[in-house]
């Protein structure tokens, strides 16, 4: 026969912490008397009574002038004020856990929150957690929780605290959980589960599924106990729940190639070891005895050190960390990560493996608070040192401006950039790049005065000059780029086509006719650009945005032609004449012997710039691009229709006959 041995079996930190607390009344020589058994295990109250500490059941029951033991399940709020309306001193040894369990009801109550607990409603865990409300909800299993919703409709817009009994199985645990959230739309979740049941039950589920039989130790009134034997029930044939070595069943077990032993959280060392040490004694096996084993598997954690474990559980505002220690760890929200926009969900999950560092031990409740975030910034800073060695890129979010720079925040390291380092324009103001992602240079770290100094522009810089060759390597005439208007001249606009300069001139940055670069672009406007000519050697780009397949003057030809009446826009007046804009890139010539049917002194005393006239086409040069406009055509012909309309009107013969040269008849006498 081989026997396996459970990793975790024996008393929990919070059975210890109450036994140990009686027994040390008791050796101080207080009066002392338990109200309830300790802990769920005749043995061990059997031990304290030989001690001289007392057994009472109810409050009613403590005499007076005595020391009351507050058992690991806990009580009600009543219990604790009742002591002290009698007077009577008392010593509290409810587990850490299940007091965190009294807060969550109390807090959820009084922000007007029902709370809801999953568990056995007459176990004393539950009785004392209820004590510490007025109106809880206590169900076993999903179908009372439907059973409740349909009493009212209400009842599922109702906010609900949910917490569970620290002994409930995970299945128990996940299948109320995963009913209520397809029901209820008002939800605080909070696993209560402790830490160290959960590690004991994952542990007897995997043993039993490997073994022919299992030995559960502990007290049939633990709770605990009973699950662990349920679970075991679930994956192996033969299970057996033993008090002590006396009751162990040596026949039964004769039959068994290999067989799992583990213990409840109220089962004491010397009766594990009692048990084994039968059981070795009668297979003649050595095996370390569950109190080696258990003293073993307790670490010893300071404040300070780094440590890991494995996390069972996640709450609106902590992490369940199982350390495989005493004390239960926990991780508050606030000190997983150092990002405040991070989402809990995204950076951990139940089952991972995280490596924290102990911000402070507290042996009293039982509770080690650790921080992620503090761990991180240690590693940090660790990295940050490498990083200035090794010349590598960082990134952070800019924090905060401050004095002559910015400060970001790099793995929860504060680095200073200096303002003539943020890369930024002297006319930019540095508030522009807080709340930013930048990539920076760390430059000098100093650990002792925590200060670490960096550079933006150093980035850019390297970033910029690799994409500079990239483009100079591959760059011709006819290809587009995506730039960005850097700066503006009276003759163009230069832009960055990423890492390097192009001028885009005045007359290619559009078909219309403009007199300054800012009439048709701005800095920092994002072009389509494409390269007109090209000059290695000098590291000169003529670059061009007007889009050459929508030539103006195709365009024109196709829709006018000499003859064409239209109107245009005087865009600017010249001694010679004024130019008219035909549409975006064409312009005509009206000389200024066709601005008017009268001579005049100049284009200015007729027309104005900016002004629309109509104008006739009286000549197109298709080689030079050239197009002659005439308003004279169109006033000399509108005069010579009105002297037409005139002439029949007063019924006067037609001019071209008058001046034939023939006589017109004598009138007849």
């Amino acid at each position: 026969m081989k026997l396996l041995l459970a990793k975790s079996a024996g008393f929990c930190f919070g059975v210890s912490r109450a036994v140990n607390l009686a027994r040390e009344s008791a050796a101080a020589g207080k009066d002392c008397v338990m109200l309830g058994p300790v802990i769920h295990n005749a043995h061990v109250v059997e031990d304290l009574k030989g001690r001289g500490v007392g057994l009472a059941f109810s409050p009613e029951e403590l005499p007076d002038g005595k020391t009351v033991v507050i058992r690991s399940h806990g009580e009600a709020r009543r219990v604790y004020e009742y002591l002290e309306k009698r007077g009577l001193s008392y010593i509290d040894s409810t587990c850490p856990n299940v007091s965190r369990i009294h807060r969550l009801v109390a807090e959820a109550e009084a922000a007007g929150r029902r709370p809801l607990i999953v568990g056995n409603p007459l176990h004393p865990e539950i009785v004392a957690v209820a004590g510490w409300c007025d109106n809880p909800l206590i169900v076993e299993n999903p179908e009372e929780i439907a059973r409740w919703l349909a009493e009212a409709e209400e009842n599922r817009d109702t906010p609900l605290t949910v917490v569970c009994q620290t002994t409930c199985t995970a299945e128990q645990w996940n299948s109320c959980v995963d009913f209520i959230k397809k029901e209820c739309t008002n939800l605080q979740i909070f696993d209560t589960i402790c830490s160290t049941t959960y590690r004991r039950q994952s542990e007897a589920a995997a043993l039993a599924s490997e073994c022919d039989a299992m030995v559960i130790i502990g007290d049939g009134k633990s709770s605990n106990t009973r699950r662990l034997a349920e679970i075991c029930r679930a994956r192996c044939g033969r299970v057996f729940l033993i008090e002590d070595a006396s009751m162990l069943p040596l026949s039964a077990l004769a039959g068994a190639s290999v067989v799992g032993i583990t213990a409840g959280a109220s089962t004491p060392a010397w009766i594990i070891k009692e048990v084994c040490d039968k059981m070795s004694d009668e297979i003649n096996v050595n095996e370390e005895s569950f109190a080696e084993l258990l003293e073993k598997s307790f670490k010893t954690l300071n404040t300070g050190e780094k440590v890991t474990g494995i996390v069972t559980g996640i709450t609106p505002t902590e992490i369940h960390v199982d350390l495989g220690a005493k004390q239960a760890g926990y991780i508050p929200v606030s000190e997983l990560s150092d990002d405040p926009d991070v989402k809990v969900d995204d950076l951990i999950k139940v089952g991972d493996t995280v490596e924290t560092y102990v911000m402070r031990v507290n042996d009293v409740e039982g509770v080690v608070t650790l921080s992620k975030k503090r761990l991180d910034t240690v590693k940090s800073w660790e990295d940050v040192e490498a990083a200035r060695e090794d010349r590598r890129t960082m990134e952070g979010i800019v924090k905060e401006e401050n004095k002559g720079g910015v400060v970001v925040s790099v793995k929860g390291v504060r680095v200073f950039i200096p303002a003539s380092q943020t890369g930024l324009p002297k006319d930019v103001p540095m508030t522009s790049l807080v709340g930013t992602r930048v990539k920076l240079r760390i430059t000098e770290v100093n650990r002792s005065r925590r200060r670490v100094v960096g550079s933006i522009r150093a980035v850019q810089f390297e970033e910029r000059q690799a994409m500079a060759e990239k483009i100079w390597s591959d760059i011709e005439v006819d290809k587009h780029y995506t730039g960005k208007v850097k700066s503006l001249t009276s003759y163009g606009a230069f832009v960055d086509i990423g890492g390097v300069d192009g001028m885009v001139h005045i007359s290619e940055l559009t078909w219309s006719r403009i007199k300054q670069p800012s009439e048709a672009v701005s800095v920092g406007q994002v072009l389509d650009v494409y390269v007109i000519a090209v000059d290695k050697e000098k590291k000169k780009i003529s670059l061009g945005v007007k889009n050459r397949e929508e030539n103006p003057w195709a365009v024109f030809t196709k829709t006018y032609s000499v003859g064409s009446v239209l109107p245009v826009k005087v865009v600017k007046l010249m001694p010679f004449g004024a130019f008219a804009e035909i549409l975006p890139g064409v312009d005509g010539l009206i000389h200024i012997s066709q601005i008017a049917n009268r001579r005049i002194d100049k284009p200015g005393d007729v027309l104005s710039e900016g002004q629309t006239v109509n104008v006739k086409i009286i000549d197109v040069d298709p080689d030079k691009h050239k197009v002659s406009l005439s308003i004279r055509a169109l006033l000399e012909a509108a005069a010579a229709a009105e002297e037409e309309e005139l002439r029949e009107n007063l019924g006067q013969p037609d001019p071209i006959v008058a001046s034939s040269g023939e006589t017109p008849a004598e009138p007849a006498e």
